[in-house]
């Protein structure tokens, strides 16, 4: 267990997983950017992973139901444009999604991005579930992560893990799994990147949900 920590704590250092207070946007907000991806409902699990030695950084989980969000435990992602509610983001339209991975992919990490198609009611389960987590405490993210998949039906061979690495490894053998990397090279600075984002989505994103 004492191992387990210090790893965790490693990954809170170089990748964000901090637990950080984020502003909590208001229900009217939520509602006006509810964004409904026209695709087949989906999860997709995000591996922030680092380029030189491997290890996992971060784990968030994309959920695709009746509205699409991410559940970002204990991330540090924000834009104007992305109402927050403790740990997951609202309003994942294809601008936002990008902007996402394109933060977290820099010199020193990039993205591992699975992506399962599931039914309507398991994407729903999830997106339920992800609303109830509530804020999730800093380095538990691919523990938080790993229990909520564990709760949907046709996941719950899934272990409690504190490594996004050893989760993505066990999401990839679910059959039906599509795995592809998303890699930058610009600056190693994760603010630089989410700054960078930030700017760019207040000028594609209109000033309320389609």
């Amino acid at each position: 267990m004492f191992r387990i920590l210090i790893a965790c704590l490693l990954a809170v250092a170089v990748a964000g997983c901090t637990g950080s207070q984020r502003p909590q946007a208001d229900p009217a907000e939520i509602v006006a950017r509810s964004y409904r991806d026209p695709g087949p409902p989906s999860l997709t699990l995000y591996t922030m992973i680092n380029t030189r030695t491997g290890s996992g950084a971060h784990t968030s989980l994309m959920i695709s139901a009746s509205e699409r969000v991410i559940f970002d435990p204990a991330g540090s992602f924000r834009a104007d444009v992305v109402p927050i509610k403790d740990d997951v983001l609202y309003g994942i339209t294809p601008a936002v999604e990008r902007a996402y991975r394109s933060s977290h992919a820099r010199e020193t990490h990039y993205a591992r991005i699975q992506t399962i198609q599931v039914t309507p009611q398991q994407a729903e389960i999830a997106y339920q579930l992800a609303k109830q987590s509530g804020p999730v405490p800093g380095a538990y993210c691919a523990h938080s992560t790993a229990r909520l998949l564990q709760q949907v039906p046709g996941f719950e061979q899934i272990k409690t893990t504190f490594y996004p690495v050893k989760l993505s490894d066990q999401f990839g053998q679910i059959p039906g799994v599509v795995t592809t990397e998303y890699r930058e090279n610009d600056s190693a600075d994760l603010q630089a990147g989410l700054a960078a984002n930030n700017a760019l989505l207040n000028q594609l994103e209109p000033a309320s949900a389609q």
